[in-house]
């Protein structure tokens, strides 16, 4: 038994490491992407001005390939911006990855040596300062679905996102808020590391008492 205990132990070390990485690789992609929105929005914002400008009505009338030109300078930058976010995304999917992958790695090996090594007792006993196995692998099934969540949000809201619709894409920062409001306090990871660090820190103890 203490043989697949420590097993768990140092697995569980390497899922934190990992998420503690993809929690600094997720907050630096949420960081980036909203300057991005912003600038998006003012975009969108100038791109509907333009339409709504009486051209003909103006000196601008006697240059129509104007008009055109800065349709298509607008709508390139536009592009671009999209372009970026889409990479932003790509590393929210990443951490995503990173996250279940971790998680399923402490999950297998559970799965291969928990039941006969461990038994039901030993994975179901908490003591004073220490949650329990079980506890512990259900914190990181929250902390995956937390992840899962996060990125599926995100990217279902720059799926969404239409140059032809510039009104919406105005009020893509206000959207991108609602969205860091719900996740800006992490407390699902918070609380599943320290449970982590609890039952990594029980074992060694008992690891390294004199007769065990």
């Amino acid at each position: 038994m203490a043989a697949a205990m420590a097993a768990m132990a140092a697995a569980l070390r390497a899922w934190a490491e990992a998420a503690a990485r993809a929690d600094e690789a997720a907050r630096a992609a949420l960081a980036a992407s909203a300057p991005l929105l912003g600038s998006l929005a003012s975009l969108a914002a100038q791109m509907r001005a333009v339409r709504r400008l009486p051209w003909d009505a103006t000196p601008l009338g006697a240059f129509p390939e104007l008009r055109a030109r800065l349709w298509q300078k607008q709508r390139g930058a536009a592009e671009a911006l999209l372009e970026q976010l889409g990479g932003r995304r790509e590393e929210l999917r990443a951490v995503r990855d990173a996250v279940g992958a971790a998680g399923t790695a402490v999950l297998r090996l559970y799965e291969e040596r928990g039941p006969a090594e461990l038994g039901l007792e030993a994975v179901l006993r908490r003591g004073p300062r220490c949650p329990s196995l079980a506890d512990v692998l259900e914190g990181l099934q929250d902390v995956e679905r937390y992840y899962r969540h996060l990125y599926l949000e995100s990217k279902l809201l720059l799926q969404r996102i239409s140059l032809d619709s510039l009104a919406d894409v105005e009020a893509l920062p206000q959207s991108w808020e609602r969205i860091l409001e719900r996740y800006k306090e992490d407390v699902v990871q918070g609380n599943t590391l320290l449970k982590v660090s609890l039952f990594v820190e029980n074992h060694r103890e008992v690891s390294c008492s004199p007769g065990s």
